[in-house]
């Protein structure tokens, strides 16, 4: 019996995307997600899918990155818990990328566009429907982009909720999303295309091969090992900062305390004074 293999863990991931056999998978990808105005024939893996940076750290943040015929840098992420510190997150790997382009000395005009796509498996922007979030610098009032050099790419998974893929963006975020279910023997009809059975093939060897399976079910334990981690943390912190607004809350309201009896207590005061003076009015006109 074949092993159901997810293909967000991230050696499974880097693999379908990362690895020489497989760009022809990235080159799709980046097509279908980016749809840009030419499109991409030729990549160049910076970091091609090694096992041995799996083994090696459990922990390794592990992303594809690739540089086009233009020169053009991409940066393909998948990310399956959020921590709150994701957006920085996002935008330090994507300008490390960016300067790492050049050294002391260099002109700025050796610079060359990098674009950033992160697959999400949670929500970051839970109040907009949209599976697919583009972002660039922009200027909101007067409509102008900064600069084309800095495009990030959001794909939020739980997002996606259609029984019909329309295009092939879709259809890699349909393997994305559902590919843990698939029988690769049987897949069903969306994942009926040369590429994804070529990602499909990939599948395969995770479960069928012994050492790859083990390497998968050690990542698996190491990204819920991660999550738990990041999960735990999100919830003490979540825990303390309730426990501070109630102490803030039951402070405020021993200070509105203490405020109302110093106030009740002035009041008092003032009308002793009032009953003062006027007794002393009274004695003054000899009544007692």
């Amino acid at each position: 019996m074949k092993h159901k293999i997810n293909p967000t863990v991230d050696c499974v991931f880097k693999a379908i995307l990362g690895s020489e056999e497989n760009k022809n998978l990235l080159i799709h990808f980046l097509n279908a997600v980016l749809e840009p105005d030419s499109k991409i024939k030729e990549i160049v893996l910076n970091n091609p899918y090694n096992e041995r940076e799996f083994v090696a750290d459990k922990l390794t943040i592990v992303d594809v990155k690739a540089t086009d015929g233009d020169g053009c840098h991409y940066q393909i992420e998948i990310q399956l818990v959020l921590h709150p510190a994701i957006s920085a997150r996002i935008l330090y790997t994507w300008s490390s990328i960016y300067h790492s382009q050049i050294s002391k000395g260099d002109n700025f005009d050796k610079l060359k566009p990098v674009i950033s796509i992160w697959i999400l498996n949670e929500n970051l922007f839970d109040k907009v429907d949209d599976v697919h979030l583009p972002f660039v610098l922009y200027n909101q009032k007067n409509q102008l982009i900064l600069s084309d050099d800095i495009k990030i790419h959001l794909l939020q998974l739980p997002k996606w909720q259609s029984d019909e893929v329309k295009n092939e963006k879709e259809r890699w975020i349909y393997l994305f999303k559902e590919g843990k279910n698939v029988d690769v023997d049987e897949p069903p009809e969306v994942l009926c295309t040369d590429e994804m059975r070529q990602a499909m093939e990939t599948l395969d060897r995770f479960s069928e091969n012994e050492d790859n399976y083990l390497l998968y079910q050690n990542r698996l334990e190491a990204t819920l090992l991660e999550n738990t981690y990041i999960n735990e943390v999100a919830r003490l912190k979540k825990e303390n900062e309730q426990a501070w607004q109630e102490k803030e809350q039951a402070w405020q309201e021993k200070e509105q305390e203490r405020q109302e009896k110093e106030q009740e207590r002035q009041e008092k005061e003032q009308l002793q004074a009032k009953l003062d003076s006027l007794l002393l009015k009274l004695k003054e006109n000899g009544i007692d």
